[in-house]
């Protein structure tokens, strides 16, 4: 409950720290002191470099990339929590595809559920051709959870790597390693996007807030969540402890409303309600009690 709170809070501390800094910026400087100093005391993971090469940029400019992007134009930072859950259904899609895993029909229940949550959370149907948010904010952040089912098959391929040289990946090493790739191409797209003297003026006029978010994003979610993340997986059945992260939408939803005073429409938590169920559908395995078998039924 601690690491999904303090991943459930990292959308709340991301709109907080993109006040005056540009979305790029703020996510270079997140992964730069995730990179370091940890890099110099942690080794780099046993599986080819290009695994955790990719991984950083999927991960690191995919998918927060257009998560700090979209919070910038105008995404809330609650419905940012649950939308980007569809990393889930991505990661179906994708492993079907590239992998040649079979889609049950849970998970095509699961992902027709969600797709509905999605559209009630976007679209208003009090109010014809309106929208509950900005249409390319719900896209880019839907682009990030995207290139977050990418990432999740990027470690099932470096995994397969590692257990081929009989070891086992070592998830800490793979974040700490892979954040040394995001830092250049975001400070390049900082650039691009905004005027070098804005970035520059950026960096110089870093307030507590900003720095705060910033520390909080590398050492909390980053380090401290992902290294308490594979201590649970390594010592308990990943079945009974990735059903938890589902738990970062509510924490997500809360902090929002906590901090930052946002207030959702009864649309927006019936949308968020069928993302969550459809995601508990598509994701979380029911116990063989409660089961209906073809034997049970015939």
């Amino acid at each position: 409950m601690l690491v999904v709170t303090i991943w459930g809070a990292n959308f709340t501390v991301i709109k907080l720290g993109l006040e005056g800094v540009p979305p790029m910026l703020f996510a270079a400087l997140r992964y730069v002191f995730a990179a370091l100093p940890a890099v110099f005391f942690v080794r780099p993971p046993s599986i080819p470099a290009h695994y955790w090469v990719i991984y950083g940029l999927t991960v690191g400019i995919g998918l927060f990339g257009c998560l700090f992007y979209a919070i910038h134009i105008g995404m809330p930072a609650g419905l940012a929590s649950v939308v980007v859950q569809a990393q889930a259904l991505f990661t179906l899609l994708f492993a079907a595809v590239v992998l040649r895993e079979a889609i049950s029909v849970p998970q095509l229940v699961g992902l027709g559920l969600a797709v509905v949550g999605l559209y009630l959370i976007g679209y208003n149907p009090g109010e014809a051709g309106t929208w509950n948010v900005s249409p390319s904010a719900l896209l880019w952040t839907l682009t990030g959870a995207a290139f977050w089912g990418i990432s999740n098959i990027v470690v099932r391929k470096a995994s397969t790597a590692a257990i081929a040289k009989n070891q086992q990946l070592d998830m800490f090493s793979l974040v700490v390693w892979s954040s040394l790739v995001p830092p250049i191409p975001l400070f390049l797209l900082a650039l691009l996007l905004d005027t070098q003297d804005l970035v520059f003026k950026s960096i110089v006029g870093l307030n507590e807030m900003s720095w705060s978010a910033i520390l909080y994003l590398a050492f909390g979610a980053t380090l401290l969540g992902f290294s308490a993340w594979s201590h649970l997986l390594s010592k308990h059945p990943a079945n009974r402890v990735a059903p938890l992260s589902l738990f970062v939408p509510v924490t997500g939803l809360c902090t929002a409303s906590l901090v930052l005073d946002e207030r959702l429409s009864s649309t927006e938590w019936l949308g968020c309600l069928f993302v969550l169920f459809g995601l508990i559908v598509a994701t979380v395995r029911l116990p063989k009690l409660l089961r209906v078998t073809a034997d049970g039924v015939g």
